[in-house]
């Protein structure tokens, strides 16, 4: 149960730092940037893969994808957290699940029971309700949070067919993924400093490890979960996703004083149901 509230923790705090650094002069595209540096050379120690298994046979072209869209959506994630909150941003983020799940019904011909069925009906109108602002003038910034819930769903999918390359273990596949979205990520900055004379400035650096340390501690905690609870992987499945949404509505709530309508209460609350319902539904 500790590496499961330890991945809790650190899921939320990345969420933290990307409200956080706001408030100073710093580029989210360098710290996205050093965050993969970060991450990369953790999870080579740590995890130390053997990149020499990576032959032909590898699913390069989901690498290759996951490369770009991990640099991508983590800008979307620090523009939703600044735009709509830590408590939105988060609960659409674990919603993402529903993605996947469509996948698996729609393309992979997975049969549906009532649990998992009632999960779908209930997390559409929940994502609905989160996203709503009762500030006109700033309804549009519900993009963010939105792209955030596809792309990581889009991720998710992604990760699951690496996991089928049994051939190569997921801790190499990890590892190329994040070689490659560093590499992406500094084709990001180095347009961007070429483009809009942005300057290095060692905050981005400061913030893009600590960024790193706690995405990559959140991948370690939830894969030393997993194995904990290898007889009921469910269990970790709906912690991890109830967890943070809870845990940053806390923090965005009562530590950064964000906003939030009846309805957007609501939409949580539903969050929360689906969630469980669809973790239910693996089970029974």
């Amino acid at each position: 149960m500790l590496y499961l509230i330890l991945s809790i923790i650190c899921s939320v705090t990345v969420g933290i730092i990307f409200k956080v650094i706001r408030k100073f002069p710093v580029s989210v595209m360098q710290v996205v940037m050093w965050n993969y540096v970060a991450a990369l050379l953790l999870c080579y120690f740590v995890f130390k893969p053997a990149v020499t298994e990576a032959n032909s046979s590898a699913p390069w072209a989901v690498y290759g994808t996951l490369a770009i869209l991990l640099p991508s959506i983590f800008l979307f994630l620090a523009a939703s957290i600044r735009h709509m909150g830590i408590v939105k941003t988060d609960a659409a983020q674990r919603l993402s699940l529903i993605i996947p799940i469509l996948a698996s019904y729609f393309i992979f011909r997975e049969d549906f029971n009532i649990l998992k069925i009632t999960g779908l009906i209930i997390g559409f109108p929940a994502i609905w309700l989160i996203l709503m602002k009762s500030d006109g003038a700033k309804s549009r910034k519900w993009i963010f949070p939105a792209v955030v819930l596809v792309g990581f769903g889009v991720v998710d999918i992604l990760f699951k067919q690496i996991a089928l390359y049994t051939t190569i273990a997921y801790t190499t596949s990890l590892f190329l993924v994040f070689a490659g979205a560093l590499f992406v990520s500094v084709l990001l900055v180095v347009n961007d400093i070429l483009t809009c004379k942005t300057k290095l400035n060692p905050a981005n650096i400061l913030f893009g490890i600590l960024t790193g340390l706690f995405n990559f501690g959140n991948i370690l905690f939830y894969l030393k979960a997993h194995r904990a609870f290898s007889d009921n992987p469910s269990t970790v499945f709906a912690s991890m996703n109830i967890g943070v949404i809870v845990l940053g509505s806390i923090a965005g709530v009562f530590i950064f004083k964000e906003k939030m309508s009846i309805l957007n209460y609501a939409g949580i609350f539903l969050a929360l149901a689906a969630i469980l319902f669809i973790t239910l539904s693996q089970v029974y």
